[in-house]
């Protein structure tokens, strides 16, 4: 891959990583899960942009997947979920946005030069860069894991993750359709489970914020 199509692919996958500094920057749940629509359908470009310009047909398959479950069915039961909670629409932060910005930019370095020194040997430069933007998205979606108090915003930080893992599967070569497929409805699965507890937790304790249930438990050992 050459020229314009390697451009196109590189600025696809460097968009994912963009997206989830704008999603780690958002303060409203609304507004973070229509971010991580846009990450998922950026992911859905990049995995049919590498599928056209490698003739890799079975990588269309993941693209499909990423636009219906990741980028529509998934950001849409996350709203219907915020919406029947009554969950407080600002997202809660453990640190502040800016300290969180500093470190996801030192995970984003990390991340390019370990994978770029450990992927010296692969023949394909696209592969490597690929990696490495792979590796950012799945650190910053751990972070937003970590640094949101809501149990909604680590779902999506959960999510984000993921879709740093399907990059990586797609630049190292794809991934075989049975894998897709069980992907999409482990994710399916996934959202049916997550729902479920999330109705449970709101039910037990009035609110989703971690932190809050954290004192309840405190509270009932003392």
């Amino acid at each position: 891959m050459h020229g314009l199509a390697f451009d196109i692919a590189h600025l696809l996958a460097g968009g994912l990583v963009l997206v989830s500094f704008m999603m780690i920057y958002q303060d409203r749940l609304y507004a973070l899960l229509n971010t991580f629509a846009l990450q998922a359908l950026l992911l859905a470009a990049a995995v049919a942009w590498q599928a056209y310009v490698r003739q890799a047909h079975h990588l269309y398959a993941s693209a499909a997947i990423a636009l219906i479950f990741k980028a529509i069915i998934v950001p849409w039961a996350l709203h219907r979920m915020v919406q029947k909670l009554g969950i407080h629409r600002q997202v809660e932060t453990v640190v502040g946005v800016v300290p969180t910005m500093l470190a996801g930019m030192g995970l984003v370095a990390l991340s390019i030069l370990l994978m770029l020194q450990l992927t010296q040997t692969a023949e394909s430069a696209l592969a490597r860069e690929d990696l490495a933007f792979s590796l950012s998205v799945i650190l910053l979606g751990m972070l937003m894991m970590v640094t949101r108090r809501n149990a909604v915003s680590q779902i999506v930080g959960f999510m984000s993750l993921e879709n740093g893992l399907i990059l990586a599967a797609t630049g190292a070569q794809g991934m075989p359709f049975v894998v897709e497929i069980s992907v999409a409805f482990s994710v399916l699965i996934a959202m049916i489970v997550i729902g479920v507890f999330l109705f449970r937790i709101r039910e037990r304790f009035d609110t989703v914020d971690t932190e809050a249930i954290e004192q309840f438990r405190g509270e009932k050992r003392a």
